[in-house]
């Protein structure tokens, strides 16, 4: 079986969701998303370079997660 009452709850419910054509997966949340602010960006970079193997990793990393600046406007990705 699967566990607890309460884990075999949660599945019957999935299993009559699907059954009725509900969405299984999250969909997208209306309207703008927000923004970062600069000092946010900053702190996830920090972490970012602080658990990336090296130079070249932390690099991959950060341009994956949209906080290397553009050439163009210099703001990055995941701020626009």
């Amino acid at each position: 079986m699967y566990g607890s009452l309460d884990v075999r709850k949660f599945l019957w419910q999935q299993d009559e969701d699907a059954a009725r054509g509900a969405p299984s997966v999250p969909v997208q949340r209306g309207g703008e998303p927000a923004r970062l602010s600069p000092e946010e960006i900053h702190r996830a970079r920090i972490a970012v370079a602080r658990s990336a193997a090296d130079a070249e990793d932390c690099r991959l990393l950060l341009d994956m997660l949209g906080l290397v600046p553009d050439e163009d406007d210099g703001e990055p990705p995941v701020n626009r």
